[in-house]
């Protein structure tokens, strides 16, 4: 009984996330219609009106006054990235004749702002799907459940515990509903900074807008075979490292800098690392590459933010030294700001796991009785902060490691399928041409399980995990 309660919960809150993609995934139609493809709206009105549908059976039909916990969330959250990217990979499949296990892959890499692609040829897409593409790294960038938990879901507990069921934690208001408004204003507003810019610089607008949605949101998925190096203009190159810079700033941050007007920007922790490793970084790949300057800050900053952008071919990357490949590697595990749209580790975790191990070593050395704290920025960290931090660490790399083994199973690179499974984890997009539309079906099945629990950050998928293992095991017996 406890089981089928629990179930119901889960349903009613997923019900709205299922109406709000019934309806936002309705918005490529307008593509169709610009474009003059009348006839093929009906690939995207028929799986919107399923998932509407069953949104609002299981909304109206399991109705339940019962607080929300936390595990519960965590579930809603991990089957709504599912559904979401299910019900895209249909529309794909019908409309272009993809396989479903490609097109699954496609829409969870564009969901979860990961960028990888299967298409050898994107450019020759129908508008509208390049668009549903674009439009999901946006919502992803967000959040699935943020973005419909802002407009669907009375503020309260259950909203509370639905937002941070998507790893977030930074309130910039003591009202959830406020804060999340607040994070789509901000969202919306560099948005429209970036369409302004790129139409500015002469792009078309169709381009620009493409290009806004998968560089804020730090997806990196492109319109263009060549990604941004289609462009071949800096201009466009200066405005896409400056949105992926702002897409991986935490929106707390964001919001201080509206409040003071910028003054506040370089005083957060995790924007000083971020802005020296980029400086580090780019200065030790140029020396090692003798790559044009330009070209290396974008990679570096890419790496970083986790967008996964380029303006070289992953054929011409894999020419690198080995050693700056490292270096970005090693940025695409760090990832930037907690509270923005990366994915990764991010900063703070990695700084917090640092300062333990100092702290572990610092007791080792120290006379017994000696009373020692962490801080950084001035806030002192706790214990649970420091364990928390490092377990996740722990287990973003052993399931990077499982990824890996998957790879040299079936006899890939070892170095380069290493730098690709740290991109798809990552949720980053950089390659060097391991993955494409060649894979086996067990790999591709692979790299989406790692995208979708690194964009949930682990936990989450696996309490959904236990939870599905428990209702077996309890329906055996």
């Amino acid at each position: 009984m406890a089981s089928q309660k629990s179930l119901r919960i889960i349903l009613h809150y997923l019900g709205y996330i299922m109406q709000g993609l019934g309806i936002v995934l309705l918005s490529p139609i307008i593509v169709e219609l610009i474009y003059g493809d009348y006839f093929n709206c009906i690939y995207f009105i028929i799986p919107c009106m399923i998932s509407f549908a069953l949104g609002t059976l299981f909304v109206r039909s399991y109705k339940n006054n019962e607080m929300l916990k936390l595990k519960y969330a965590m579930v809603v959250s991990s089957l709504a990235w599912l559904w979401a990217s299910l019900i895209s990979a249909v529309i794909m499949v019908f409309y272009v004749n993809a396989p479903f296990i490609d097109a699954f892959f496609e829409n969870m890499s564009a969901w979860t702002g990961s960028g990888l692609t299967l298409f050898a040829d994107v450019e020759i897409l129908p508008y509208s799907i390049l668009f549903l593409r674009s439009l999901e790294q946006w919502i992803g960038g967000l959040g699935v459940v943020v973005i419909f938990v802002t407009v669907l879901i009375r503020s309260g507990t259950s909203a509370a515990r639905l937002y941070k069921s998507e790893a977030r934690e930074e309130k910039l208001s003591p009202n959830i509903r406020n804060t999340l408004r607040k994070s789509l204003q901000i969202y919306l507003l560099f948005t429209g900074l970036g369409l302004a810019l790129y139409i500015l610089a002469g792009l078309p607008v169709f381009d620009a807008i493409n290009l806004t949605f998968t560089t804020i949101s730090t997806g990196g998925m492109s319109i263009k075979n060549a990604n941004v190096g289609f462009y071949h203009d800096n201009i466009v190159y200066a405005i896409t490292m400056f949105l992926m810079i702002l897409g991986a700033t935490s929106f707390t941050v964001h919001y201080k800098i509206i409040k003071t007007r910028g003054k506040s920007f370089f005083k957060d922790i995790q924007v000083q690392v971020m802005l020296s490793l980029i400086i580090l970084a780019t200065l030790g790949v140029i020396f090692l590459t003798r790559n044009e300057p330009v070209e290396t800050l974008f990679h570096v900053i890419s790496a970083i933010t986790t967008t996964g952008a380029n303006i070289s071919s992953p054929a011409y990357m894999t020419t690198w030294p080995s050693l700056s490949l490292m270096v970005l590697m090693v940025l695409m595990m760090i990832g930037g700001s907690s509270g923005s749209t990366v994915g990764a580790m991010k900063i703070i975790r990695v700084i917090t796991a640092i300062k333990g191990i100092n702290l572990t070593l610092t007791k080792l050395i120290s006379p017994q009785g000696r009373v020692l704290s962490v801080k950084i920025a001035g806030k002192k960290l706790k214990e649970t902060e420091i364990r928390e931090a490092t377990a996740y660490i722990f287990l973003y790399l052993v399931f990077l490691l499982f990824g890996w083994g998957v790879f040299l199973y079936f006899g890939y690179d070892p170095f380069q399928s290493l730098f690709d499974i740290i991109s798809t984890q990552g949720n980053v997009g950089l390659s060097l041409g391991v993955i494409g539309p060649g894979l086996p079906d067990a790999i591709k099945i692979v790299l989406t399980f790692l995208m979708w629990i690194g964009r949930l950050e682990i936990i989450p998928v696996l309490i959904l995990i236990r939870a599905f293992a428990l209702a077996l095991k309890d329906s055996i017996r």
